[in-house]
């Protein structure tokens, strides 16, 4: 019998026996691990991994996703395989298995060539259960030879989102494990990841060589306990203040030993800044970043873990395998790249449960500085401009989710799919609280014309000028550049006059984020209409918006970690209170996808899937996760209204509406 036979039919026994007539086996191993009881989902987990063989598992930082392979792995016969980026957590696991009684071990290029050779003696022997690696080992010819005469029982791919190359955190080495599970045919696979939207799913799954019915778990995103704020900031005093009402509200001063806190700043000086900032006002503060030596960051990581820092402030290098579980507030000086890495780092926050607070500051710079970074790339190498699109429309997903309109918990949830846990409300956010406290109401056909006279402006002076320019061409504004272009005669000048300057500029961003307005020029970056925008503008397409509240600035709701300790003030964003609900039904969110407009979605999302395998390219080549909820909302019957649909234009209509378009025809047809 050959390995690939001879771990076949050990998969296949093991799987009768590990799904046979006790969960009994599966509950003694729970308990030899020292756990009481399953957390919601982790049963669930076991048992269609052990059934199915293959399973994508999707849920949030710290939500238990280690032991729905952990505990696989003491019932399985061999040695399972972990593949994780992480080597700190790697070697804790491996430690708090060892004190359970389960033999684990990890390799990495931290060890020493010695110690490397017997950890791989001991795995050659198969004495490990699990062995943890780091993915840039599987690339070596004697590794790769060695899991092959193992006979793996399972594979399981910790942050498996690191597979997505046009996702938030790629890395190439994950490359390699489609490969190696290709040379394993027997073995299980468990892709384990906190943040992965459909689209990524649907990668991970392609890059893996899983097929498209592969199971997949998406739960455990909601964390009501998160108070979730956003706030638009216009300078440095009120980025202060905001910072330091946080902390004071979640750790009540310093040296109250009430807990810690995360500040996430953009760059490495501001780390810097910031950190001796709140250091002079008492905190035990230090800044953690890339520039700092190992051992600064060790011990820096290490002070933390031991309680005796109150606040890090650090950049995105910070985080990863964290474990404290009274993190009690998450900072972010400004926006980082995407809602998935935004959730990832504010979701440190409170996994004990306990009240804890998340917030997120905005500031009018932090779009084209957005823009130009991803345009200019890293390195030499000229970035691939559909990765560029990729990359900002990523962005652009959290600078809308920042400005609100509905419960943040929700839009985060619906965000990554995770439907049925969406609370209708969370009562603890910066809208919810607005919404209870003061709503404000609005004119759709208002808001249209508002938008459109917006939009106008933009078309003047497109590809020439900045933003500031078009603000202050429908303000009616003096300025020379205006002048010399001739755009003080057009009607368009100040047909906004009504409007302060900073409200107009808000209107703006918003269009930026909707897809109606864009950037170019690099450092220098001008204001574009998209085709998008120009049929807003020209009435072709609505205006699905929500207006900027009348007092431009985001002022932080401060909440309540204990509940009626604190005043409320004006959210960032309020979605008007008359007819609210067909307003959300306009701008077609995946809220109002009902029972058979959710199996659309899934419908067309496996086609995507296919056709991209096909084709040899991303799934968001084809179609995006928003363009796809838009067919599924709208329903075309043809070309003509597929092109009505977020995303398709004539080329993307011809190159793949007519399989869009069957798909939706065999989704209706039996309901006719």
């Amino acid at each position: 019998m050959d390995r690939g036979t001879e771990a076949q039919a050990l998969v296949t026994d093991t799987a009768r026996d590990a799904a046979g007539p006790s969960g009994a086996e599966v509950d003694a191993a729970l308990r030899r691990l020292g756990h009481v009881a399953f957390r919601p989902g982790q049963r669930e987990a076991i048992d269609t991994l052990l059934a199915h063989g293959r399973l994508l598992l999707v849920a949030p930082t710290g939500g238990g996703k280690s032991l729905s392979y952990q505990l696989p792995a003491t019932i399985l016969p061999g040695t399972t395989l972990v593949v994780s980026p992480l080597v700190a957590l790697m070697a804790d696991q491996v430690q708090a298995l060892e004190a359970r009684g389960v033999r684990a071990t990890y390799l990495a290029s931290t060890l020493d060539g010695a110690e490397m050779r017997r950890r791989m003696a001991r795995i050659a022997r198969r004495e490990p259960a699990l062995v943890y690696v780091a993915p840039e080992r599987l690339a070596f010819p004697g590794f790769r030879s060695l899991l092959g005469a193992l006979a793996c029982p399972l594979v399981a791919i910790d942050e498996a989102h690191c597979i997505s190359e046009w996702g938030h955190d790629f890395r190439p080495e994950y490359l390699e494990i489609g490969g190696l599970l290709g040379e394993l045919p027997g073995a299980r696979v468990l892709a384990c990841t906190a943040t992965a939207t459909p689209i990524v799913r649907d990668e991970i799954l392609a890059r893996l060589g899983l097929p498209s019915d592969t199971p997949q778990i998406v739960s455990g995103f909601a964390r009501p306990n998160l108070a979730l704020r956003a706030a638009e900031i216009d300078g440095r005093r009120e980025r202060e203040r905001l910072v330091d009402g946080a902390l004071a509200e979640a750790l009540e001063g310093p040296g109250r030993k009430r807990g810690t806190a995360i500040v996430y700043a953009p760059t490495r000086k501001r780390a810097d800044e910031e950190s001796a900032r709140l250091s002079e006002r008492g905190w035990r503060a230090r800044a953690y970043h890339a520039g700092l030596d190992g051992k600064t960051r060790d011990a820096v990581q290490g002070d933390f873990a031991a309680g005796a820092l109150e606040v890090v402030v650090a950049t995105n290098a910070f985080g990863m395998g964290i474990d404290r579980a009274d993190v009690r507030a998450v900072v972010h000086l400004g926006p980082p790249g995407s809602i998935e890495a935004y959730y990832q780092e504010v979701g440190r926050a409170g996994r004990d449960g306990a009240p804890a607070l998340g917030l997120l500051l905005v500031s009018p710079s932090d779009l084209p500085l957005r823009r130009a970074l991803l345009e200019r790339g890293t390195g030499d190498a000229t970035p691939d401009p559909a990765v560029v699109e990729h990359k900002w429309s990523m962005f652009l997903e959290l600078i809308r989710w920042a400005e609100g309109g509905s419960c943040r918990h929700d839009a985060i949830l619906r965000y990554f799919g995770d439907e049925a846990e969406t609370l209708a409300g969370c009562g603890r956010c910066d809208v919810c609280l607005a919404l209870e406290d003061e709503p404000e109401t609005g004119d759709p056909e208002q808001v249209t014309l508002i938008v459109r006279k917006a939009l106008s402006g933009v078309a003047r002076v497109d590809g020439r000028f900045g933003l500031q320019l078009a603000v202050k061409l429908v303000r009616g504004d003096a300025d020379e550049r205006l002048e010399r272009a001739g755009l003080t005669q057009v009607r368009t000048f100040g047909n906004l006059s009504e409007h302060g300057a900073p409200w107009l500029t808000a209107l703006l961003r918003r269009c930026v984020s909707a897809g109606w307005v864009s950037f170019d020029g690099g450092d220098r970056p001008v204001v574009t209409l998209t085709d998008d925008g120009r049929a807003v503008m020209k009435g072709e397409r609505p205006a699905r918006l929500l207006l900027p509240p009348m007092a431009r600035r985001a002022k932080l709701a401060s909440g309540a970690l204990r509940a009626g300790t604190a005043e409320h003030a004006t959210a960032p964003a309020v979605e008007p209170a008359t007819d609210r609900a067909s307003a959300r039904v306009a701008r077609r969110e995946p809220a109002e996808l009902d029972a058979a407009g959710l199996a659309l979605f899934e419908a067309l999302r496996r086609h995507r899937l296919t056709v991209a395998r096909a084709e040899r390219v991303a799934p968001f080549i084809v179609a995006s996760d928003r363009t796809l909820r838009d067919i599924a909302m709208l329903r075309p019957r043809d070309l003509v209204e597929l092109e009505r649909a977020h995303g398709v234009g004539p080329h993307k209509a011809a190159k793949y509406g007519a399989g869009l378009v069957k798909v939706v025809a065999e989704s209706v047809e039996p309901r006719r």
